[in-house]
């Protein structure tokens, strides 16, 4: 095998694809740092404290999809004090219309980085959205004191979020200032329209986002042939310090620790979701569901879309050796009397001898995200759909909430008192699809837990089923098709989902997650694009395997389980959970959250050498682990590890 050869096959192993992402730029100003990514800034920082998660000049389409723009004529000049950078971005929309965008990017050391971009059509244009974004980030910010200037000149001191905000927390915005450092604040002024502020927790994104055009304005709109818009971002660090601050010398030797938190809870059972499209291949590989051990069948049903009696004479087939739970969740559509819908639905399952444990019920046009200024949808009320299904399904479990995702629940809160349990689902791709932003989403998911026990208290919690690819989409027509397995945000299919990338991310959700004592947890599918059985003829390990295989089986093992908080020092790169196996040894999972090898302190948990496996590149399940005589070992890129602890 040649080192070209060598080099795809671990693409894949870790992607997913062979196809990688550009490297970005670092560019330096001074303190100040930012990365240049596709003609955009990501991870500026000041003394290597992060201050912007990213400025972005976007492009959306009718149903929210991001244009991914031809770049022309980029340069960068590095000087000794500060950076340039110039391009074009071209955008084709349908039926021959264009968009071209010229920006230009400055900084010097004193502190102050200008983002500016001209917007030109000669055609004319349609855009849900065009112009920047502005992204704060949410760990050390979230809850801290921040002042917003108004387009009217109004000073406003406030804060910015700690529980998740559904709708906009800050409105008709000229600009924002934060704390950095101490005597150390970050202005960010945003001219050329009215900017206004989303957090965009809601989607699970770790970030506040700052955007142009308010969303009470009428979308899609057009933009006129020949007719300017010109938008300029300006960042300026106000250092206040007396004496000059001092860059921080770059720690990279330092390992990642692990170490013993107080929190105790149980692990929550582990599912698999089915749909009728997927019941056929599940069917036929359903003894795997004993394999890897899953407590809960997530069956999905929604008459709308053609699913009918022979779709639940299926699932009764697959439930029937299901030694664990079932559950249906149901899209009601809701264009009959509830009862008759309800009643129809109970008969097929009756005929077909299909008992589940719960019953899920969420209006169809619920899946629909209803954006701030638009009309809500037509619906019954949650209260008459509930006892509709409670009177139907009387010998099942009733849960409620949403089949799409937080954000829909934040912004529509269902009534819980007739309802056992409250559930939702996470999307990472829903703004971006970039390696870095679908991994820093786990970072939101605290967030999201506990802005969902603030509003529904110690009720039974479920979420998912929670994939990187996108199974429905709120915020339009359709998800996207994605033939050349591109990152791509809203795809329905997603390349990573193949890769040992999955595998980490699924780790890290669950490690996030699990302090919310929920209830249960679905992270994929069986079969299928969401599946833990990849598509015949894909060289995945274990012949047709994907390795998130291996993480969700670890997972069910642990079902009911106590766990306890297990801390790392850089959440960011490597994440863990500790439980006790049936007969009460401690057993640590840890999970690589990056592509980088990560040097991992577990001398809190791990026995000894002999007692860990990681499952990596090589797609070995009980790789030889660089294991020293202090506790710390290797973890390659997006690996995933076992260790039987000491506690």
């Amino acid at each position: 095998m040649t080192g070209g050869e060598d080099v795809q096959r671990r693409n894949f192993a870790l992607y997913g694809t062979d196809k990688t992402e550009a490297p970005p730029r670092r560019l330096t100003a001074g303190r100040l740092t930012a990365d240049l990514v596709g003609g955009n800034l990501r991870s500026i920082a000041y003394e290597g404290v992060e201050v912007l998660r990213g400025v972005f000049f976007l492009v959306r389409d009718r149903d929210w999809g991001t244009y991914d723009p031809t770049i022309e004529g980029l340069t960068v000049e590095q000087q000794a004090e500060g950076f340039a950078v110039s391009y074009r971005a071209l955008c084709a929309g349908p039926d021959g219309t264009d968009l071209a965008v010229a920006a230009r990017i400055s900084a010097d050391a004193g502190g102050r980085l200008i983002f500016e971009a001209e917007v030109l059509s000669q055609s004319g244009f349609e855009t849900n959205r065009c112009g920047f974004c502005i992204l704060h980030p949410i760990v050390d910010l979230a809850g801290s004191a921040a002042t917003i200037e108004h387009v009217d000149g109004k000073i406003e001191l406030t804060a910015l979020p700690d529980l998740i905000e559904p709708w906009q927390p800050f409105k008709a915005m000229r600009a924002i200032a934060h704390t950095v450092l101490s005597d150390v604040t970050a202005e960010c002024r945003m001219e050329g329209d009215i900017f206004e502020m989303e957090d965009q927790r809601n989607w699970s994104d770790a970030s506040y986002k700052t955007y142009v055009r308010p969303l009470a304005l009428p979308w899609p709109y057009w933009i006129a042939a020949g007719e300017t818009m010109k938008q300029r971002i300006t960042l300026t660090i106000h250092d206040r310090r007396p004496s000059a601050g001092s860059t921080p010398v770059r720690v990279g030797v330092e390992p990642v620790r692990l170490s013993r938190g107080s929190r105790r809870g149980t692990m929550p059972g582990i599912g698999v979701t089915i749909t009728p499209e997927e019941v056929k291949a599940t069917l036929a590989s359903r003894w795997r569901i004993a394999h890897i051990g899953v407590q809960e069948l997530l069956f999905h049903f929604d008459p709308l879309a053609g699913h009918d009696a022979a779709a639940i004479a299926d699932f009764a087939a697959i439930a029937l050796g299901h030694k664990g739970t079932s559950t249906l969740e149901i899209a009601v559509s809701c264009l009959r009397p509830l009862d008759d819908e309800m009643n129809e639905i109970a008969a097929m399952m009756r005929g077909a001898g299909f008992r589940p444990n719960a019953v899920v019920v969420s209006p169809s046009v619920d899946r629909q995200s209803t954006p701030p200024g638009s009309t809500w949808p037509e619906c019954p009320r949650l209260e008459d759909v509930y006892a509709a299904a409670r009177a139907a399904f009387a010998d099942a479990r009733l849960g409620g909430g949403m089949l799409s995702y937080f954000t829909e629940l934040n912004r529509k809160r269902v009534p819980p008192q007739a309802l056992d349990f409250i559930t939702h689902c996470t999307n990472p791709i829903v703004h971006a699809a970039d390696d870095l932003s679908v991994m820093q989403t786990l970072e939101a998911l605290p967030f999201i837990t506990r802005s969902v026990r603030e509003i529904y208290g110690d009720k039974p919690y479920r979420i998912g089923p929670s994939t990187i690819p996108m199974r429905q989409n709120p915020y339009g027509s359709r998800t996207m098709d994605n033939p050349d397995g591109s990152r791509t945000p809203m795809a329905n299919i997603d390349p990573r989902h193949n890769g040992l990338f999955a595998a980490a991310f699924a780790l890290g959700y669950a490690a996030r997650v699990v302090q919310a004592d929920l209830d249960r947890l679905t992270l994929s599918a069986l079969t299928g694009p969401f599946g833990l059985i990849a598509a015949t003829g894909e060289p995945v390990a274990e012949g047709r395997m994907r390795p998130l295989f291996h993480v969700v089986k670890a997972l069910a093992g642990f079902a009911g389980a106590e766990w306890q908080e297990c801390i790392s020092s850089d959440p960011a790169k490597v994440m863990g959970i500790s439980a006790r196996s049936e007969a009460g040894a401690e057993i640590l999972l840890l999970a690589n959250l990056t592509p980088q090898e990560q040097r991992v302190d577990v001398s809190a948990f791990a026995a000894e050498k002999s007692s860990l496996s990681i499952y990596d590149h090589r797609l070995v399940e009980k790789a030889s682990p660089d294991f020293r005589d202090d506790g710390t070992l290797l973890l390659p890129a997006f690996s995933v590890a076992t260790a039987h602890g000491n506690g």
